[in-house]
């Protein structure tokens, strides 16, 4: 430094190479990373300057560039290019809405012994089946509805008659195997109900669905059955009859599958109607 100095302590260099002085007095460092000016085209044409420094990140902007609002736009894909980043909104979920995997509902109550539900079923259908839609009834279902089909064939006047004349060793497996299809139809009506309730938009499990459709087109025909058996299948009270448990059949079908599928009494009547025309046609009036 002497070299610059006069014998006086004055620097005889010219004020662009003498080193910049900090206002404690002392030499300021250089800055530590140089600086480029980046010119950036706004609108008409107008350049501004923008300094970044070396290793800067590129979001630190300079704060007298252009209001955004007045900036040029950039290209549409530009935000997936290095460097650039791209605003997501916290409320964004890449995997879809989540009310696409609705959770199950909880089980609203216990399992309910078999003489409760047999009961509730006539008595408070409602509750009945919304407490019992999450539990299979298949030990009440196939034993009703076997019995139910034993005594169901002594309601139609040809084959009563055909099993009164027959011999023991013939009417009885008739009269089994008549039980046997009654609970193998109950079974496939229920599952064809069951699948027209999921096809609608229903949640609910196929086991309650077929066991409890199994129960009430059980115990709904049995006011007809009685009577039946001792009037004959033709008989004028008979077929009244018919028709009036044909339609509580039917409605306490649409307020299962409404209580077990969680929809609306309309869909869940369509979900029940082919078991409630097979029941109608078959069983209910099947000497027309």
């Amino acid at each position: 430094m002497a070299g610059f100095r006069n014998g006086r302590g004055r620097d005889n260099r010219p004020p662009q190479q003498r080193p910049q002085q900090a206002p404690n007095g002392y030499n300021a460092a250089p800055p530590p990373y140089p600086q480029q000016q980046w010119p950036q085209q706004g609108p008409g044409g107008q350049q501004y300057g923008q300094q970044q420094a070396y290793g800067e990140p590129e979001y630190f902007g300079d704060p007298h560039a252009p209001h955004p609002q007045h900036a040029p736009r950039s290209h549409p894909g530009a935000a997936d290019n290095p460097g650039h980043t791209r605003a997501f909104s916290i409320h964004d979920d890449p995997y879809g809405d989540g009310a696409s995997y609705p959770a199950a509902p909880a089980p609203t109550g216990p399992r309910l012994p078999w003489k409760a539900l047999l009961s509730g079923i006539v008595l408070r259908p409602a509750p009945t089946f919304l407490q019992m839609r999450d539990y299979a009834v298949w030990g009440p279902a196939l034993v009703v509805t076997f019995l139910y089909g034993l005594l169901a064939i002594f309601g139609f006047d040809q084959a009563r008659d055909e099993a009164i004349n027959a011999t023991l060793s013939t009417a009885i497996p008739y009269v089994l195997m008549t039980g046997v299809g009654f609970v193998v139809g109950g079974l496939i009506l229920g599952a064809v109900t069951h699948t027209l309730a999921r096809q609608l938009g229903g949640d609910g499990s196929w086991q309650p669905t077929v066991g409890l459709s199994m129960l009430i087109m059980s115990i709904t025909d049995a006011p007809r059955l009685i009577f039946a058996m001792f009037l004959g299948g033709e008989n004028g009270l008979v077929q009244v009859l018919g028709w009036i448990t044909w339609l509580a059949a039917g409605a306490l079908l649409t307020v299962m599958v409404s209580r077990s599928h969680d929809l609306p009494w309309p869909k869940a009547l369509g979900a029940s109607a082919i078991q409630l025309v097979a029941l109608l046609s078959i069983i209910k009036l099947g000497t027309l």
